[in-house]
């Protein structure tokens, strides 16, 4: 007789990490969750009166092969944290107040305590945020994933009043460019960086580093949602507004602002204007990474970028005093470069 466990897929271990992950859940719970975890399908009433015309804003995301450095190092807790907040970001930067989030987990063989762990980093950063972690999936393929490999992905609705909406449309020639500090590599790039920096090494210190290598890879992703309400609110007490805002993921620098700019309009940043951590310097000269694929592949020690108007810069500086002027918006023809480095 043919037993599912026996085809790999053990459902009591799965209902015992429904267990586990559910008292992470319920740390989370607003008295906006009216069902969570449990059941078929969540509920979720927000008031929606603090937001005219409320648009909602959902992103999707995942990891990407950062989750190879976790399962090689045998530390799971801060991978969550990564997701969550990489998808707050994602709807941050559009103005979105984050209400809910949901994960997928899939893995070749479950365990109950890594399952745990995961979710464990998705709650504290989802408490952290004042997110709701309603619901999830947890699948075990024994087809699809090998042994203990994993994948991980989050999905999360926010909120924003219709006039809150950033979406670059303000931009004009002569804004300036502001970014904030990166946490390190985030979430991309890490394809790259296991053939550069090879696995034995990870758990060794480099010339620069204070911790290992292993240690600055799993360094967790930085939410940028209290210093987006902290520098919002400072420039409207100043008269004006964030004209937009990027969030430097998979395609760096080239790739994520011009999303945020309207047609004919780029950035000339100044090279230097910003302090590029040693983890990104030693990756490029055990690669032998070109400036150009740098920025392209990695952030560089910048999560976030902001357009505001140049008179507004004394006042973002007072409300975030580590984010540095990158450099400023000019007019582009259609052959140039939008994001130029001088």
């Amino acid at each position: 007789m043919s037993r599912y466990r026996e085809a790999g897929v053990d459902i009591d271990e799965a209902r015992r990490a429904v267990e586990l992950i559910g008292r992470a859940a319920a740390s989370t719970a607003t008295p906006a969750v009216l069902a969570g975890v449990g059941g078929f399908g969540s509920l979720f009433r927000f008031d929606p009166a603090p937001y005219p015309e409320p648009v909602l804003v959902a992103s999707t995301d995942g990891v990407g092969t950062k989750l190879k450095v976790a399962i090689a190092l045998g530390r799971h807790d801060t991978i969550g944290v990564d997701l969550v907040n990489h998808c707050i970001n994602d709807i941050a930067v559009q103005g979105a107040t984050p209400l809910f989030f949901l994960d997928y987990l899939a893995t070749g063989t479950l365990r109950a305590e890594v399952a745990e762990e995961i979710v464990g980093g998705i709650a504290a950063a989802c408490l952290a945020a004042g997110v709701a972690l309603v619901g999830g999936e947890t699948a075990e393929l024994p087809d699809l994933y090998h042994g203990e490999d994993y994948d991980l992905a989050g999905f999360i609705v926010g909120v924003v009043a219709r006039a809150d909406v950033i979406d670059g449309h303000r931009v004009q020639a002569g804004d300036i460019l502001i970014g904030l500090p990166s946490s390190g590599l985030h979430t991309n790039g890490y394809t790259l960086v296991r053939r550069v920096l090879r696995p034995d090494e990870w758990r060794r210190t480099a010339d620069g580093l204070d911790r290992t290598i292993g240690e600055e890879l799993l360094e967790p992703h930085r939410s940028y949602l209290d210093d987006i309400r902290i520098l919002r609110r400072a420039l409207r007490a100043a008269g004006g507004d964030i004209g937009a805002m990027a969030h430097l993921t998979g395609g760096g620098w080239p790739e994520n602002i011009p999303r945020t700019l309207p047609s004919g309009l780029g950035v000339e940043i100044q090279t230097g204007s910003w302090h590029v951590p040693r983890i990104f310097s030693l990756i490029q000269e055990r690669g032998d990474i070109s400036d150009e694929e740098m920025v392209r592949t990695f952030n560089l020690g910048i999560g976030l970028t902001a357009v505001i108007r140049p008179e507004l810069a004394d006042a973002a500086q007072r409300a975030l005093p580590d984010i540095s002027r990158l450099g400023t918006v000019v007019p582009v023809n259609d052959e140039a470069p939008r994001v130029a480095f001088l």
